[in-house]
C-alpha cells in the first residue's frame, strides 16, 4: 500500500499601492470607460 501526500502552502499578503500607482490605475480606468462610451455611441449611429 502506497500513500502519496502533497502539501501546498499558499500565503496571501495585502499589497500596499503607492499613490503614483493608484493615480495610474485611476487614469487607465477612466480612459477605458471613455473608449467604451465612444464605441457605444459610434455603434448607435450605424
Amino acid at each position: 500500500m502506497t500513500i502519496n501526500l502533497i502539501f501546498f502552502t499558499i500565503s496571501i499578503k495585502k499589497r500596499k499601492i503607492s499613490l503614483e500607482e493608484a493615480r495610474h490605475d485611476e487614469m487607465v480606468e477612466r480612459l477605458y470607460e471613455q473608449n467604451k462610451e465612444k464605441q457605444i455611441s459610434i455603434h448607435r449611429f450605424m
